[in-house]
């Protein structure tokens, strides 16, 4: 087999270049010294005449400096992550691990997988699958233990999640009226009016009721450890209702904060099948609650505070999901008429983003 490559120097700057005959492409060796322009040269022509012999030669050099570079699997990889993580963390990272589109390359090892055989891994898989397939591939790739990506940053498959959409009105109150067990029927209502995530409402505590002022404080559990300070959220009377029925000391919900939170959602989706409603589930609430707040003109940075300046819900509402349908002035002026409306000045309006609506006579 001929070599496709040949070796040229240019006039100006003396430096050596390589051309491949069969692509027609040139490439700048870096050097203007002959000696190296040649060694260079022959490498490429071993590595084009010679690749399953080079592959091994580029083994015996990294096992040369890793002993057991050629020993390690995705298996391995796995394993180590998971003793990294801790918590709820750990939990998801056990529980991925045990995806059965891992399971061809779980004994393969790290050197002797191709971008092929990961393909096909998610190519069998789901987008929990092209999403920890990922985070695996490149945790071994900043620990060296592979020399080189397997499948290029730019040239993995889109993350494209199902379209999620906020629970209904009427579906919640069918759930919530079907529903016998007190404990759950009053998760569901607070989630409905907090719009609080299924772990942070789960480990609320009868202490993070401010009754005189009437304030939920809850800590989010993905933000926990960078010290955030936790949203403070005001209650109306159909809450303080609810948790008037809850315990007044320790947790407010026993039994739901026993539970693992993929519990509390396979118990969720099995009311929501019985009812015949399809395409929610707990976190479905805090979609709803975004829309909600968006639609009656609820101020966005205060919708950030109570589910988060980073929640996807927020975001989906405020920039185009949820459907608000504009007041007539003529009401307005009706309104500001009849004493009930003070406009604010328009830079505070601006600011918080609704029109405050008071008696005059307060």
């Amino acid at each position: 087999m001929n070599s496709t490559f040949r070796l040229y120097r240019r006039k100006k700057g003396g430096r050596y270049y390589l051309h491949d005959a069969r692509t027609g492409k040139q490439q700048s060796l870096g050097t203007a010294d002959k000696g190296q322009a040649e060694r260079l040269l022959h490498a490429k022509k071993e590595a084009q005449l010679q690749p399953a012999v080079n592959l091994q030669i580029a083994r015996a050099y990294l096992m040369a400096s890793d002993p057991m570079i050629n020993k390690r699997d995705w298996q391995h990889v796995m394993d180590h992550i998971i003793t990294t993580k801790t918590g709820s963390n750990q939990i998801r990272w056990v529980q991925a691990a045990k995806d059965h589109a891992f399971k061809p390359i779980l004994h393969l090892p790290l050197l002797q997988t191709f971008a092929e055989q990961l393909f096909k891994v998610l190519e069998s898989g789901t987008v929990a699958t092209n999403v920890y397939l990922r985070r695996i591939h490149n945790f071994a790739v900043d620990m060296n233990w592979l020399p080189w990506p397997i499948i290029p940053k730019k040239q993995w498959p889109k993350v494209t999640y199902k379209t999620k959409r906020a629970i209904t009105l009427e579906e919640h109150q069918r759930i919530i009226e079907r529903e016998k067990n007190t404990e759950r029927r009053a998760y569901y209502q607070l989630a409905w009016h907090l719009g609080a995530s299924q772990t942070d409402l789960a480990n609320l505590h009868a202490e993070d009721v401010d009754w005189q002022d009437k304030i939920i404080s809850f800590e989010r559990a993905k933000v926990r450890w960078r010290g955030v300070q936790p949203p403070m959220v005001r209650f109306g009377t159909e809450v303080e209702q609810i948790l008037m029925d809850l315990p007044h000391t320790g947790p407010l919900f026993p039994y739901l904060r026993s539970v693992r939170s993929g519990d509390r959602a396979t118990e969720f989706k099995q009311r929501c099948a019985g009812l015949g409603i399809h395409g929610v589930s707990l976190h479905s609430y805090r979609y709803a609650w975004a829309e909600r707040a968006k639609v009656c003109g609820y101020p966005e940075r205060f919708a950030q505070q109570a589910l988060g300046h980073n929640s996807k819900a927020v975001h989906r509402a405020y920039a185009r999901k949820a459907k608000v349908i504009v007041p007539t002035l003529e009401e307005y002026e009706k309104v500001y008429r009849d004493g009930k409306v003070i406009p604010m000045d328009m830079q505070q309006a601006t600011a918080a983003g609704s029109v405050q609506v008071v008696n005059k006579t307060d």
